[in-house]
C-alpha cells in the first residue's frame, strides 16, 4: 500500500463527482422517513477514537435496519490503517495513509465520513468533506485555537446551505438523563440559575516516548494528547463537554473568562500541558460557573456539572426543586455515543432541517480555548476577543505547528515548555 498522492487525489476527485450529485438525488428521494437501504460511510482517524465512532455508527444503523458499508478509511500511519483495514474486514485498496489521505475519503463515493483525528487536524478535514458534499460526524474538541474554532463555524453554516447533516461528539445532548435535566432546568424547575461547578478531575492518561529515527511529524501526531498545539491542552480535549453543557443549560457563552493552572506533576519532557486549570466563567447578570479540571494521579476524581438555582440545584442530572411538567426524552439506545448516531442517520433519512450541531461544538471548543488562554497568560479574556473583536491579541492567536504544516512535510517542534502566567508575549510567540 502506498502513501496518498497528489493524483490519486485529483483521480479520486474525477470519480467522486457523480457519486456526490446521485447521494443528493437519493437525498432527496427519501426525505420522507427512514431509509432501510445501504448507506456508505468513510473514517478519517482510525485510533481508537475512530474504530469506536464507526463501531457506534454500524450499532446505531443496525437499530434502525440501514445496511452500512465502509468504503474508504485514512489515518496519518500505515499501521493504524492496516489496524481498521483488518478490524472491519476491508480490502487493502480502501485503507490509505499518510497527512493527505483524508482527501481521498473525503472524495470517495461515502455518504458520511466519520472524522476522530487529533483536534488540530479537525477543522481542515472538516472543510474537506462538507466541501465534497458529505454528511458529517466530527469527533470534540473541534479546534486548538480561536482561528480553528471560528472556521468550524464557518463550515458549520456552509454545510447548514447544502443540506448536510452534521453531529459531534458531544454525547451529552443525546443522553436521555441530560435531555431530561436540561428541559426540568428550562421549565423552571430550579428557578434562575445564580451560579454552578464544572469538573474533570482524573489521573494522567497516556503518552507515547519517542523512538529513534521518528521524525516530529510523527512523534507529535502519535503523542497528540501531551501537547497543546495537537489537543489544546486537557481544558479542550476532555473538559469541553461540561463547557457543551453548561452553555446549553444556560443558552449562551460566557462573557469573559479568567483562570490560573499550571504544572505541579506531570512529566515535562514529552508534552507541554498544564496539569490543571481552573477558570472563573462570567455568563454576565452576576452568574459565575467555576470551572476546575486536572490531571494528577493519586487524587480523588470528580466528573460532571452542577447548577445552583434561586429555588433547587442540580447536581450530575439529579434535579432538586420544583415539580414541573416535561415531555421525557424518547432515545433508541441508552448509550449516548450510540444515540447520536442514531440522530445522525435519523437526520439524513428523516424529515426538516438537518441537524447541526457544529455551532454548538465550537462554542463548547471556543470556551476550553478561552479559559486555557486565560489559564496560560494570566490575562483576562473576552468572548468577543476570541469571536469579533479583530484588534484583540487573542483573536487571530493560532499554534504552530498547524494541520496544513504536516501535509508538506515534516514540522518544527514547539517549546516543549509549560506557559508562564504573566508571561503573555512568550505565549503569544510560541503560535
Amino acid at each position: 500500500m502506498n502513501n496518498f498522492t497528489r493524483r490519486d487525489f485529483v483521480k479520486a476527485a474525477a470519480l467522486s463527482t457523480a457519486a456526490v450529485s446521485t447521494f443528493n438525488i437519493l437525498g432527496a428521494q427519501t426525505a420522507g422517513g427512514i431509509n432501510t437501504s445501504k448507506i456508505k460511510v468513510g473514517l478519517i482517524g482510525c485510533g481508537g477514537r475512530g474504530t469506536g465512532a464507526l463501531n457506534n455508527f454500524k450499532e446505531a444503523a443496525q437499530l434502525l435496519g440501514i445496511e452500512v458499508e465502509v468504503v474508504a478509511v485514512a489515518d496519518a500511519f500505515e499501521d493504524k490503517v492496516n489496524g481498521a483495514v483488518k478490524k472491519f474486514g476491508l480490502s487493502v485498496e480502501q485503507g490509505h495513509f499518510g497527512f493527505t489521505a483524508y482527501q481521498i475519503v473525503a472524495n470517495s463515493d461515502a455518504e458520511v465520513v466519520i472524522m476522530a483525528t487529533p483536534p488540530n487536524f479537525r477543522p481542515v478535514h472538516f472543510e474537506a468533506c462538507v466541501e465534497a458534499g458529505k454528511h458529517c460526524f466530527i469527533e470534540k474538541p473541534v479546534a486548538v485555537d480561536p482561528v480553528g474554532a471560528r472556521k468550524v463555524i464557518e463550515v458549520g453554516e456552509l454545510a447548514k446551505s447544502k443540506g448536510l447533516t452534521v453531529v459531534a461528539g458531544t454525547q451529552r445532548r443525546h443522553q436521555k438523563n441530560y435531555l431530561d435535566m436540561v428541559s426540568k432546568v428550562k421549565a423552571d424547575a430550579i428557578g434562575q440559575i445564580v451560579g454552578g461547578v464544572i469538573s474533570w478531575d482524573m489521573g494522567v492518561l497516556w503518552k507515547v516516548s519517542r523512538k529513534p529515527g521518528m521524525s516530529n511529524a510523527e512523534f507529535l501526531a502519535r503523542n497528540w494528547l501531551n501537547f497543546t498545539e495537537m489537543s489544546g491542552d486537557h481544558i479542550c480535549e476532555q473538559h469541553v463537554h461540561q463547557m457543551d453543557v453548561t452553555n446549553w443549560v444556560m443558552g449562551r457563552p460566557p462573557k469573559t473568562f479568567l483562570g490560573y493552572g499550571g504544572c505541579a506533576r506531570r512529566e515535562i519532557a514529552g508534552g507541554n500541558q498544564f496539569d490543571f486549570f481552573s477558570v472563573d466563567m462570567d455568563y454576565g447578570d452576576g452568574i459565575h460557573i467555576h470551572s476546575q479540571c486536572r490531571q494528577i494521579d493519586g487524587c480523588y476524581n470528580r466528573v460532571g456539572e452542577s447548577y445552583r438555582g434561586t429555588t433547587g440545584y442540580t447536581t450530575g442530572t439529579k434535579v432538586s426543586g420544583k415539580d414541573v411538567s416535561i415531555d421525557p426524552a424518547v432515545v433508541q439506545h441508552s448509550s449516548g455515543m450510540i444515540q447520536e448516531h442514531v440522530d445522525l442517520l435519523s437526520s439524513i433519512r428523516g424529515k426538516g432541517e438537518p441537524l447541526n450541531r457544529s455551532r454548538e461544538v465550537a462554542d463548547a471548543t471556543m470556551c476550553a480555548i478561552g479559559g486555557r488562554i486565560s489559564s496560560y497568560t494570566g490575562q483576562m479574556v473576552r468572548w468577543v476577543d476570541l469571536t469579533t473583536n479583530t484588534k484583540s491579541p487573542f483573536y487571530n492567536l493560532t499554534l504552530a505547528p498547524a494541520a496544513l504544516d504536516f501535509e508538506v512535510g515534516d514540522v518544527a517542534m514547539p517549546d516543549e515548555s509549560p506557559a508562564l502566567p504573566g508571561k503573555e508575549k512568550q505565549w503569544r510567540e510560541r503560535g
